[in-house]
């Protein structure tokens, strides 16, 4: 470096931290600091993204990139088919520092550990004056779940969730939970009767700067997963604030109800559709929570959905980050069960006969959504029953949707839908056979298996499948006080029936290509 360096700093700025308030920015000057945003290019990156996800960050990243250049800020812009785009963040960083003469680099942690340090990196292996500032967008902070783990044998959501409510005071009366109960799930659990009517969420007519990331995506990432058909999502804050008061108007009221129904003819039914926006930088999770609970207040809407919601954001969300922190380097690699089957061809392709996934597949295909039902119980179960190996899975739900960050899907897929950490996360396996589908959903109806078969070429594999899971892992799930039912019925079965659900699952999963 020049012994005369620049006292100015460069500010690289992720696709999953814009939002004005994002740490870095408010610790900036105007009048020296340089921006930096460089999108991705197709060698730089790993994962097979929905060209929807990348339509969606792409495009809000050059909408915050305006806002910020008409607010003041110098920024330095990367296009990913500019020929100055190395494909890496890292060889960016160091040639604005170079090219400015520039030795202090401030950031916002990302939502990657393998990217955090190799951020961090830079300190080690040059002469850089290296800030790395915790994301802001979250209710707590790495101390706070460190705090709350501390001297526990067991982590479990219901207690992190309280603990934030009380220390947050949302749906809290005289220190006690508003209703008198700190969640309503059975109030949560309605069926669809197919008379029920569900406004879409608020959809966006794409400008000229999304429709130029569109073609540059289609350019870029021809070969990868998705349709980029009718892309319908908000990119910037404004637009993030109205979709989300559109789903408080219309949406929140039977969201708790319906929280974890499927319907195949109804891609959303009362979900808001804003998990994208959050964890991108666009909506703020504080104001959200505070919108809902503002909403029951008034009575427009019911508890049971308003606690149903903010438990998603203000538990599950936060939970899921802590988990992600505390877990890493090498939580990727649990695999409790011994798992080395490859994901399944029809995962990418939505082909196979199974209509429930068949159903779902289609719509992450056309989406780049599935509700969190979607995803637990049919591509999730599914990808367990079948011993899928879990970091493939979790390359898909990373790859597949919108929302997907890291820190966020990570444990959602490997905790809680694979239970590959052998229940660090998740208290129990959650694995169940086509009766639950067949309950939740339309599915089943308009299916070539028979859900109400157990065995046999045309009974429902999740049937068997299920079954044969419990079978097979008995020594190490049987132990488990959530899974003392399915087991007692388990060793029920005689030794026939038992065979036919070994064979079935045998043959089944032999097929899967």
């Amino acid at each position: 470096m020049n012994s005369a360096v620049s006292e100015r700093t460069v500010i690289p700025i992720l696709w999953d931290h814009l939002s004005h308030n994002t740490p870095s920015l408010l610790h900036a000057s105007k009048s020296k600091d340089i921006i930096l945003m460089v999108e991705p290019k197709k060698n730089s990156e790993k994962v097979n993204h929905h060209k929807k996800k990348l339509i969606f960050l792409i495009s809000s990243m050059r909408h915050f990139a305006k806002e910020l250049q008409e607010n003041g800020w110098t920024v330095k812009y990367i296009k990913m088919r500019s020929p100055e785009n190395s494909g890496s963040l890292r060889s960016e960083i160091l040639q604005a520092c170079k090219s400015n003469n520039i030795s202090n680099i401030l950031l916002t942690e990302p939502g990657n550990w393998q990217l955090r340090e190799t951020l961090k990196s830079l300190q080690k292996g040059y002469d850089y004056n290296v800030k790395l500032l915790e994301n802001n967008n979250f209710f707590s902070t790495h101390s706070t779940f460190s705090e709350w783990t501390s001297n526990r044998k067991e982590l479990r959501l219901e207690y992190f969730y309280r603990m934030m409510r009380v220390k947050t005071g949302i749906l809290i009366k005289k220190n006690k939970p508003t209703g008198g109960r700190w969640n309503y799930d059975k109030e949560n659990r309605g069926t669809l009767s197919g008379s029920e009517k569900f406004k879409p969420p608020l959809q966006f007519k794409p400008d000229d700067i999304t429709l130029e990331v569109i073609d540059d995506v289609n350019i870029e990432f021809a070969g990868n997963f998705g349709s980029d058909c009718n892309f319908w999502f908000g990119v910037t804050r404004s637009e993030a604030e109205v979709a989300f008061d559109y789903f408080l108007k219309h949406n929140l009221a039977t969201f708790g109800k319906f929280q974890d129904a499927m319907d195949s003819d109804s891609s959303f039914l009362s979900h808001a559709v804003i998990s994208m926006y959050l964890n991108a930088g666009l909506l703020d999770p504080i104001t959200v929570c505070k919108k809902v609970e503002a909403s029951y207040i008034s009575g427009q809407v019911p508890l049971n959905s308003a606690e149903g919601f903010i438990r998603q954001i203000l538990g599950w969300r936060e939970f899921i980050r802590g988990i992600y922190w505390m877990s890493m380097p090498g939580y990727e690699n649990q695999n409790f069960f011994n798992f080395s089957r490859s994901i399944p061809k029809f995962f990418w392709t939505g082909d196979t006969e199974l209509q429930c996934l068949k159903s779902t597949i289609q719509q992450t295909n056309e989406e780049a959504y599935a509700h969190h039902i979607q995803r637990l119980m049919i591509t999730g179960n599914f990808s367990l029953l079948a011993g899928i190996t879990p970091e493939e899975v979790h390359q898909w739900y990373l790859a597949v949707y919108a929302d997907a960050h890291e820190w966020v899907e990570l444990p959602n897929t490997i905790g809680m839908s694979q239970y590959a950490d052998g229940g660090k996360l998740a208290s129990k396996p959650y694995i169940s056979g086509g009766a639950y589908i067949n309950k939740m959903s339309n599915y089943c109806g308009n299916c070539r298996f028979n859900v109400k078969k157990r065995n046999g070429p045309d009974a429902c594999p999740f049937n068997y499948l299920y079954w044969n899971f419990l079978d097979k892992h008995q020594t190490r799930l049987n132990s488990n006080p959530r899974l003392r039912l399915p087991y007692n019925s388990l060793s029920k079965f005689d030794k026939e029936d038992l065979s036919k659900v070994r064979s079935d699952s045998k043959k089944f999963l032999e097929g899967l290509v």
